[in-house]
């Protein structure tokens, strides 16, 4: 099952994005829908839509890697889709975040990117989308971070650190924020 929503996912993403000028708006309308269709027909809300989620975050890098498009760009607007969708749909947003930055980190792994990167980018996108949708920004901060520093454990050699040092590393991110996502995710180790 989730094996398929990635596969649907990734060609969602790719059709979405051919032919069309704002590669970026089509990838968030497209993970958006995405993140509905999967939480609607599945009929559940809790852990088999957060999982669904991840899946449709991992779908999105890999449909923008096979058409060019920036893996750190792509996982900001991963991050507004599932938002979105999410917030559509009545599903935790705060947990969406988690899964989608799980997901992203994940294919960003697989695909050779920078996970660092799409580290960043996912935090700040789920910061800038949170706010639009009226949630918690330093709750979804955290559950970036948290999913993103979970996905990089998960893929093991240096990715972890990697993860940690970009996020620690960035400006543009609350420093104070971040450093108690860290903490919170050594605590758990």
């Amino acid at each position: 099952m989730l094996a398929q929503i990635i596969n649907e996912t990734t060609d969602a993403i790719v059709a979405a994005v051919e032919g069309v000028d704002d590669i970026l708006d089509a990838v968030t309308g497209a993970v958006k829908d995405q993140v509905v269709n999967v939480i609607e027909s599945s009929g559940e809300v809790g852990g088999s839509s957060i999982e669904a989620i991840a899946s449709v975050a991992d779908g999105a890098v890999k449909g923008a890697g096979k058409v060019g498009a920036s893996l750190t760009d792509t996982a900001f607007n991963t991050m507004s889709g599932v938002v979105k969708g999410a917030s559509q749909v009545g599903t935790d947003v705060i947990e969406a975040v988690r899964a989608a930055a799980e997901g992203t980190i994940s294919a960003t792994a697989e695909t050779g990117g920078d996970v660092g990167a799409a580290a960043v980018s996912a935090v700040q996108g789920a910061i800038k989308a949170a706010g639009e949708a009226g949630a918690d920004t330093s709750e979804a901060a955290q559950a970036a971070i948290g999913g993103a520093l979970s996905a990089a454990s998960s893929v093991g050699g240096d990715a972890a650190n990697t993860v940690r040092n970009a996020l620690l590393s960035t400006a543009s991110l609350p420093r104070d924020v971040v450093e108690a996502a860290l903490k919170g995710s050594d605590e758990k180790r």
